[in-house]
């Protein structure tokens, strides 16, 4: 079997020896035995951390992502800062809640029985970040994992080298150091501390990677959490708004140069407003990007040649955009991209919209249906029934009308995939029950003690417990 290492070492040309991966989860299980981490209290202060944190280290967390990514303050806020902070304070909010043992009935042989369940921290788990967002996606997933009561080793990506360096810097300054751990380093130290076995894994990255890290899990039986990606797709329909379409969709995608999971990745737009659309989506483009580079940031050299070759195959009509330089690209909207390209087929992850007619609703469905179940799909349309059939009809993580991107704001929804987008989902309550097990407890009367219940049995017992059964 190829390891987490093995795949990564080929994409980052090292393979670094690890730190010793057993004596830190050894550490945190040392910890988690103590059960300091399973008071309220204690959760609690650690949401307060985390809110902390991002608010009065603002400035620190927009440089890292500066440097990582090329993004402007507003952006970072956005993306990062604001997203996280509101997850840990609908957390703090909902958490004694949450932990409240749920009382349920109990069938009539169980009577007079009382039946509940309760949630209970895994132990040791391990957060893999990535590095598009690489604050909100380890932050975000550790105030489940905090809420519920675990210990937590950290791993922002290696590819984030700013954001992880800050992270390992700050955590440990508004966290309980004994606790939540965070290590750096090459792909090396991913494959030991699953090695060291964990009690639960949620990994945030690409499919491929995900499909590596399910792979290393599977002979210590852990259970993992795959938060992938995937093609997500936006239909807009004859009735749709084009100007608020063409807005929210380019808007959607110019985010963190497209290198988002939820980005719109292709369009699907019936040609009787296709021009209009196109000609809107340039315009809604060149406003947006008034007084900024011509240009966006990829993250690295082996991103920027991925998509550079996406590019480079010249799979449509390039309206607008098209040129690159050494690090970034222009945002770039291609027509009629041949549906069997590779622009079509692997998710884009940088500023390239492709977009294509079809001739109805039906058909955009049917398009959407024959790939891989997307991350998130959008539907653009003022018809509640066209809404309804893209709820209904298209398997995908979420669905969102009339926008871009908005759904994994609401930390009341659940957020994760579905196939090869992902396996289990987190945010608000979904996020504690994520790093949770839950518990049934069973609580019976010594008396009565039926007799029939036992050994050697009667008739009349027999029928008499098929009727209580």
């Amino acid at each position: 079997m190829t390891s987490v290492a093995d795949h990564q070492a080929r994409n980052t040309g090292t393979n670094t020896a690890a730190p010793q991966a057993t004596e830190i989860v050894a550490e945190l299980r040392t910890t988690f035995a103590t059960g300091r981490t399973k008071p309220l209290g204690w959760r609690l202060r650690q949401l307060e951390g985390i809110a902390r944190l991002v608010t009065e280290r603002e400035s620190d967390i927009a440089a890292a992502l500066a440097s990582d990514l090329g993004r402007n303050a507003h952006d970072s806020w956005f993306g990062d800062i604001a997203s996280t902070k509101g997850e840990a304070d609908y957390a703090i909010r909902h958490l004694k809640k949450w932990m409240r043992p749920k009382r349920v009935g109990v069938p009539l042989a169980l009577m007079p029985g009382r039946a509940s369940y309760r949630y209970e921290a895994l132990g040791v788990v391990m957060v893999i970040g990535p590095w598009n967002y690489p604050f909100y996606l380890c932050l975000g997933p550790m105030i489940g994992a905090l809420a519920a009561g675990n210990c937590v080793v950290l791993k922002p990506s290696e590819h984030a080298l700013a954001s992880s360096a800050a992270m390992a810097e700050l955590i440990p300054q508004y966290l309980d150091g004994e606790a939540v751990k965070v290590v750096e380093g090459e792909a090396q130290i991913t494959q030991d501390l699953i090695d060291a076995r964990l009690d639960h894994i949620f990994f945030t990255g690409g499919t491929e990677i995900g499909r590596k890290v399910m792979e290393a899990a599977a002979p210590h039986l852990t259970p993992v959490t795959l938060e992938l990606g995937g093609k997500s797709p936006v239909i807009v329909t004859k009735d749709a708004d084009i100007e608020v379409a063409a807005r929210r969709i380019v808007w959607g995608k110019l985010i963190n140069s497209g290198q988002t999971c939820l980005a719109p990745d292709y369009v699907l737009v019936e040609d009787l407003v296709k021009d209009q659309l196109v000609t809107r989506l340039k315009s809604e483009l060149a406003e947006m990007r008034v007084g900024e580079d011509p240009g966006q940031k990829i993250v690295n050299e082996r991103q920027f040649g991925r998509l550079k070759g996406l590019l480079d195959e010249k799979p449509g009509q390039v309206v607008v955009g098209g040129q690159s330089d050494a690090t970034s690209i222009e945002p770039t909207i291609i027509v009629d991209a041949d549906p069997q390209s590779a622009l079509m087929n692997a998710e884009i992850f940088g500023p390239i919209l492709p977009v294509l007619g079809v001739n109805s609703l039906s058909d955009a469905i049917a398009f959407i249906n024959s790939r891989e179940k997307p991350l998130a799909a959008y539907i653009f349309s003022n018809s509640k029934a066209d809404q309804r059939r893209v709820f209904e009809e298209v398997p995908s993580g979420g669905v969102t009308a009339n926008h871009t991107l908005m759904h994994v704001l609401a930390p009341q929804l659940p957020f994760g995939g579905v196939g090869d987008s992902g396996i289990g989902a987190y945010h608000g309550k979904w996020g504690f029950e994520c790093f949770s097990h839950r518990k049934s407890t069973l609580v019976m009367r010594a008396r009565p003690d039926l007799r029939m219940i036992y050994t050697p049995y009667s008739d009349r017992d027999k029928k008499l417990l098929r009727r209580l059964a």
